[in-house]
Formats: C-alpha cells, structure tokens, sequence
C-alpha cells in the first residue's frame, strides 16, 4: 500500500511522514512530495480552516485545547498545525505546544503537527498550505493553524485560512495603536484571553477599548465588524460562545459565496507566488503580460493540474 492510500485511511503516522517529506529540502523528495500533493488535491474535502495568533503569552496552546475540544463533541476531526519558533542553530521545532494540549493529543480524533516556521516572516512555513492539503485528504473536518505569535508580521496566515481569531490580553501595550494594520485588520474574531480571577475587570474594560475601536475598523467583506469576545481556558468559559461565533462567520460567508471566493484568491495567491519562486521575475513578468498566468491559474485551480508539472512544459 503506497503513502497516499495510508494517508486517505487515517494512518497518523504515515501523514506525519507526509508532512516530513514535503518540508524536505532535498530534490528527490521534493518531486516525491509533488506527486503525493497531487493525488491529495483530488481528494475533496470539506474542512474549515481556522488561523489562531496572537503574541507570546496569551495563551493560544490552552486556547486551543479547550477550542478544540468543542468540535470534538461535534464529532469532527480535528488538526492542529503548530508553527513553532526555529532553533537558530538547527531551524528545528520547539515542541512545547503539543505537551500544552494533552486532552487533544490523546485523542484518536485529533493529530498534532508541530513545524518550524524557518525564520518565514508571514508566521507560517513555507509547506504550511501544502500540510492543510495532507490533512484533509486524511479526512480532518478542522485545520487549525497556530502561528508563531509575531503580531502585525503575521498577515500572510489569512491566506491560508477561512477565518482568523486574534488573541490578546489586557495591558497589551499597543493594542490602540495601529489597530487598523497588520493581523488586527484581518481579525474575524478578536478573543481577550485569561478572564479569570482578579483579571476580570480589565477584562471588561479591554474589550470596551476594542469593541470603540472595532466600530470605526473597515472591512470589505459582509461580515464586516470583528466581534470581541473573552475567555478563561483555565477555568473554560466563554469558549462556547467564541465557537458558535465562529460556525455563523463560516456559515454567513457560504451564505454570501464569500467562502468560496476568498478560497480562489488565497489559490491564485500561492499559484503566484511559486510561479515566481520558480521562474524567477522575468520569466514571470513575460508570462503575466501574454495573459498566460491566467491560463496557468484556470487549469490548476479548475482542472486541478500539477502546478509543477505546468512549469515544466513552459
């Protein structure tokens, strides 16, 4: 039985492997990996991808054991994709996130996976989209991306997920300052961690501070206005609420055929960014001015060609 067939039956080990092989840098799995994805690509799955951020400290590993819990009732199957910071000297995985989620982590239903992110500014790593691939082609209903908590740095998240939820705390010193730019803009939901014990209170007055500035953000899409909620993990409440909230985001934009919509775009973002890797700018630039990226674009995202393989015969 080939990795593919193993991956589509539920095998936890073969996906890890998966996932090892397409963070590979090495040629020979990299043209391994490409023929793995596109099998996987074939495979429709309806996941809901959910992006989770925030700085250092706030809480987002016991955030989502407790958030992943509740798709867990739901009978969903859950997958935790954990960017970590890079070890300097190895650009190796700090594993601390998965000892922080160990409800989840023995959970058949659930896979943790957690990554480098190798210095990538966007809090994501550059194989993070094609690990949402192998996740739902093992049949994860839930992809969730936790990012390395940079901040404002972090914006190239929102195009890999359907909807992102920004985590603070209060006394965070900048949270009125620029709360138009970066990840704040993006924000579907904004969650005040830790409202529990003395904390509460200022609790309350940070949500008052977001929930002002929040009415004069501007948004594009239908959802419009993020919604501020708070949370105690520790003493797991409020988490019900963040969860309901979430469900009616997703289903508002399937609603509006913005779901599907921002789902084109985010695959013509990365079409275009490995065009470019690839090809480097001339080449490119030559391509988009005879409207033949165009043509790229509709065959991978319509007739689910190999990106790579398209390359090749340009």
């Amino acid at each position: 039985m080939d990795l593919y067939s193993k991956i589509i039956q539920g095998d936890t080990n073969e996906l890890s492997k998966a996932i090892t092989l397409v963070e590979s840098t090495l040629e020979k799995d990299k043209k391994e990996s490409q023929k793995l994805l596109s099998k996987c690509i074939q495979k429709e799955h309806n996941s809901i991808r959910i992006g989770i951020t925030g700085m250092p400290g706030v809480g987002k590993s016991s955030f989502i054991e407790q958030f992943g819990t509740t798709f867990l009732r739901r009978k969903r199957k859950v997958a935790v994709l954990a960017i970590d910071p890079s070890s300097e000297k190895t650009q190796g995985s700090i594993l601390g996130d998965k000892s922080r989620m160990q409800t989840l982590a023995n959970n058949k239903n659930v896979f943790i996976r957690p990554s480098s992110n190798s210095g990538i500014l966007g809090g994501v790593s550059n194989n993070t989209k094609d690990s949402i691939i192998l996740c739902e082609a093992a049949g994860y209903d839930i992809i969730i991306i936790e990012t390395v908590g940079v901040g404002q740095s972090e914006t190239i998240v929102n195009q890999l997920v359907d909807i992102m939820l920004l985590l603070t705390i209060t006394g965070a010193g900048d949270r009125l300052q620029g709360i138009k730019k970066g990840i704040n803009e993006l924000a579907n939901l904004i969650i005040i961690t830790k409202d529990d014990g003395n904390n509460q209170e200022k609790v309350k007055e940070t949500m008052l501070d977001y929930n002002s500035i929040m009415s004069l953000n501007i948004k594009t899409d239908a959802n419009s206005i993020p919604k501020v909620f708070k949370c105690s993990s520790h003493e797991n409440t409020g988490i019900k609420e963040i969860n309901i909230a979430a469900k009616q985001y997703i289903q508002r934009s399937k609603e509006t055929n913005l779901f599907n919509i921002k789902r084109t775009t985010q695959k013509t973002y990365w079409i275009n960014k490995i065009l470019k890797e690839e090809l480097g700018n001339r080449k490119y630039n030559e391509l988009k001015q005879t409207n033949r990226i165009i043509d790229i674009e509709n065959k991978i995202i319509k007739e689910k060609k190999n990106i790579f393989d398209l390359i090749a015969n340009l």
